[in-house]
């Protein structure tokens, strides 16, 4: 006998943690290890304008274009789609589920200071990484 059509029907409350969905040995946790953006904000307030509308956090930016350098993805509309859909991507961008990710145009108006940090960045990660994973011949 067919029975009836199953309605799914949303529930009320969820208890969902991103923590719990990128794996311990994803990219982007040893990553993370290094990064460290919380002094970033003083060094940019001269950038960001007092009046208008409210802007988007210098080191979610800063963030998306590490995410986008590391893991090889070159155009920013793109970027945004990834990190809209990606929970490691999300999570070390520290984007919860219901964050909305920054339109890829930002990118373009904000694109010469935040690539210079996001440049300096990466070269401090290619030398800390490059030296942890440098083997220990004194042995």
């Amino acid at each position: 006998m067919l029975g009836p059509k199953q309605e799914a029907q949303g529930a009320l409350f969820y208890e969902f943690s991103i923590e719990d969905h990128v794996p311990q040995e994803h990219l982007l946790r040893s990553i993370d290890r290094f990064v460290d953006l919380s002094s970033i904000r003083p060094h940019l307030a001269e950038f960001y304008s007092h009046t208008g509308r409210p802007s988007i956090d210098p080191e979610l930016l800063i963030r998306m274009l590490l995410v986008g350098y590391c893991l090889g993805i070159r155009s920013e509309r793109r970027l945004c789609e990834e990190v809209h859909l990606n929970l490691a991507y999300r999570w070390f961008c520290r984007l919860g589920l219901e964050d909305k990710v920054p339109n890829h145009s930002t990118f373009r108006l904000t694109g010469t200071v935040a690539s210079e940090t996001v440049m300096c960045s990466v070269r401090c990660l290619n030398v800390l990484c490059a030296s942890a994973w440098m083997p220990d011949w004194s042995r």
